[in-house]
């Protein structure tokens, strides 16, 4: 594979760091080879070798993460309620809808069910497969009912074990990017080992194995993969078109897992933009690649039953202002580097312009406000204005939605990660820059993007693309912690790519004056083995260790409610109370819900804000009123939300209603002028006197030391209206 990627070098040159000295490794090669030339057998055992490899990793990866799963659960040993309980959050709320259809009694059914369902929000009838993202959850439900596995594997194991063979596929992903950026397998290798040692930062699949972004990530890394086959310039048509294809399916998948998926392709197109812009891709592989997001959206738009929030995507309105604007713009890569410059920057101004008007009026004529809160939330973060806005609020008080931790490069660092990691991105960084400055100057010379003209710097598309990759995920990620994911496992190709590939050691032995093929070959291929080496030596002894350490499952208090839930209350009964613990309550016990965690839907969002003034200083009436609107017949409170002390004074949940209420928070700090004393109680610290008023409304019926459940009394003025409830 190396070999296919060399240079031959100019023989009579002095290898100085002049223009034309550093674009020699930056330009890929096409080597012409005899027709009579067959693939040599040292090159079918190079693929042969680097595919067992890659797929060994991958395997590695999915044991690694399987077996900490179990040893820090003892997942085959405990209760099935244990297990449900052990989906925490909105994992729960997805995989109860995979339990769902198992039960049903056929497929048919189950499909009817989920796309009419009344028991994920009391009171209403929604399409669950409209709403949310869990064609995986159908799919693998399917897949259990028809294939002969139900005698020896149970269905948890059968769901668990896919999103682990998930994490193979993703780290086969990523060893293929590296490799083919590099042209060494070596590089694929450190890949897969850094992406198993930064377990931490790169995953968090073996505790919340649900979420929409376990399933998703193999999809989007197989389609950054693809991606930079479709850009290698020795790429033929037909390849082109078969690799074209499967970027396609894979951005497909994507889109079709994960509800956040237009604000990802959102970050792609945008930097699909700005190769374009610098003549890095040609025009066919621009629209291409456009043509492919706005078709995968559009399938997964007609899969979701005309979800609106995809045709009110930004990354939609994005790319239909770029091909309009791109259409009419004539003459937009002519002329000198000043007027190329000004035409960019008008076009740039333009797309804008047009791409908040389109969606502006979108969401108008669409009356979508399902992702507002995702605006406001980006509005107050970048200080963009103070807001109370409960819904904003909730997501700028998550740890996971602040700046990423300067401890994460801390980890990093004790990986060697980081190192040749910033070096590779300095280098290029410089490279990219003035190649796009040659691009912009010869333009007017009538050069097309990719022409590699002796007289002129420039760098290979794909090394271009995943390059722009690492820096706008990794701006993303360090905006937003939970966003890290989507940089951390390319970090890890992106700095096995610099340690193995020509680009950067060619630029270096230029500065000493020994570049020559021998010595570009020894470092590229003995550094990586000592790198290798190392990581094995110090990390080796801690993994073992890590995978032998033992724990348990231990959760008494909601193993009890649960319980007791399934036992003492009629199976069509409505359950209020904090979202994560009511996605729990429906995955272990089937009853209805008043709200839930999955979050795009501005009707569910202003019920949330109902349920949760049990928070609240508000009177009980008035509590009770709220809940009985949405069917309420009990409520569980939580004395870790009701006496939270996680978070600091502004961000607990009491303090996030206070101030939406405009009330004064509780405890000593300040409080804003316009903020008034409440007028009633706290209602979940009041409500446990017993005493009237709030005995007139609700009867308390199970107790332990984490969980308060209360069931509502009809009262007489509404007692003949709700008598058919």
């Amino acid at each position: 594979m190396t070999a296919l990627r060399q240079r031959k070098g100019s023989k009579g040159k002095d290898p100085g760091l002049d223009a034309q000295s550093l674009r020699c490794d930056l330009v890929a090669e096409v080597p012409v080879k005899p027709a009579s030339a067959g693939t040599s057998w040292c090159s079918v055992l190079c693929v042969v070798t680097g595919a067992t490899v890659g797929v060994s990793l991958g395997l590695l990866c999915c044991i690694y993460v399987a077996t900490l799963h179990e040893n820090d659960l003892w997942f085959s040993n405990i209760k099935e309620v244990e297990r449900e309980i052990s989906f925490r959050t909105e994992c729960g709320l997805y995989y109860s809808y995979y339990k769902q259809m198992l039960r049903a009694p056929s497929i048919q059914e189950g499909l009817y069910e989920l796309i009419n369902d009344n028991t994920t929000e009391s009171k209403r009838t929604i399409n669950i497969l409209q709403r949310m993202n869990i064609y995986q959850e159908v799919l693998l439900s399917i897949l259990y009912r028809i294939l002969p596995i139900q005698d020896y594997l149970e269905p948890v194991y059968f769901y668990i074990y896919t999103v682990f063979a998930l994490q193979a596929v993703y780290v086969l992903a990523l060893f293929l990017t590296s490799w083919m950026l590099s042209d060494s397998w070596l590089a694929g290798a450190l890949t897969g080992v850094w992406y198993i040692l930064n377990r931490i930062d790169t995953t968090r699949v073996e505790f919340t194995i649900s979420l929409r972004e376990n399933w998703s990530l193999p999809f989007f890394a197989l389609q950054v993969t693809a991606i930079t086959c479709y850009l290698r310039p020795q790429l033929g048509p037909t390849h082109q078109r078969v690799v074209l294809w499967l970027v396609f399916v894979c951005t497909f998948c994507f889109c079709l897992t994960w509800q956040f998926n237009q604000f990802i392709l959102l970050v792609q197109a945008l930097l699909i933009f700005t190769l374009d812009a610098l003549d890095f891709l040609t025009a066919e592989q621009v629209t291409s690649l456009y043509l492919v997001q706005v078709v995968s959206l559009l399938c997964v738009w007609l899969l979701q039953f005309c979800n609106s929030m995809i045709l009110g995507s930004l990354v939609l309105s994005f790319i239909v202002a770029v091909l309009f604007i791109k259409h009419f713009q004539t003459g937009l890569k002519t002329g000198g580097i000043v007027v190329r410059v000004a035409k960019l920057a008008l076009h740039a101004f333009l797309v804008l312009t047009l791409t908040f008007i389109i969606n502006y009026s979108a969401k108008k004529i669409l009356q979508l406000r399902s992702d507002e809160h995702i605006f406001k939330f980006i509005k107050a973060k970048f200080g963009l204005g103070a807001t109370r806005d409960f819904d904003a609020s909730l997501y700028l008080c998550e740890e996971a939605f602040g700046l990423l931790p300067l401890d994460t490069f801390e980890r990093l660092a004790n990986t060697l990660l980081v190192y040749p990691y910033l070096c590779t991105l300095s280098v290029l960084l410089i490279v990219l820059a003035l190649a796009a400055l040659f691009n912009l100057r010869e333009a007017g010379e009538g050069r097309a993007p990719g022409d590699n003209d002796e007289s002129t710097f420039s760098m290979r598309p794909d090394v271009a693309y995943n390059l722009l990759h690492t820096v706008f995920f990794g701006l993303l990620a360090l905006s937003t912690m939970r966003m890290k994911y989507l940089w951390t496992g390319h970090m890890c190709a992106f700095a096995a790519f610099g340690v193995c590939g020509k680009e950067v050691w060619a630029l270096c032995l230029r500065v000493i004056h020994c570049n020559t093929k021998a010595k570009l070959r020894l470092v590229r291929y003995s550094v990586p083995i000592v790198v290798l080496a190392f990581l094995y030596y110090k990390f080796w002894p801690k993994l073992m260790e890590e995978i032998s350490e033992l724990r348990e499952f231990y959760d008494p208090d909601t193993v009890e409610l649960m319980t007791w839930i399934s036992s003492k209350t009629p199976k069509r009964a409505v359950f209020a109370g904090s979202m994560q613990l009511l996605a729990g309550i429906k995955l272990c016990t089937g009853r209805v819900l008043t709200n839930h965690p999955h979050y795009e839907d501005q009707a569910l969002r202003e019920r949330t804000r109902q349920v949760y003034q049990v928070y609240a200083c508000q009177s009980a009436e008035e509590v009770h009123r709220l809940l009985r609107s949405v069917g309420t017949d009990y409520v569980v409170l939580e004395d870790s939300i009701c006496y939270e002390r996680r978070h600091s004074r502004g961000c607990r949940l009491r303090d996030l209603l206070d101030l939406a209420n405009g009330h004064i928070m509780d405890g000593p700090g300040e409080n804003d002028p316009d903020l008034v004393p409440a007028s009633h109680p706290r209602f979940c610290q009041a409500i446990k006197t017993g005493e009237p008023p709030y005995s007139t409304f609700f009867t308390r019926v199970f107790q332990n030391k984490t969980f308060y459940v209360y069931k509502l009394k009809k009262t007489k003025k509404k007692s003949k209206a709700d008598s058919g409830v």
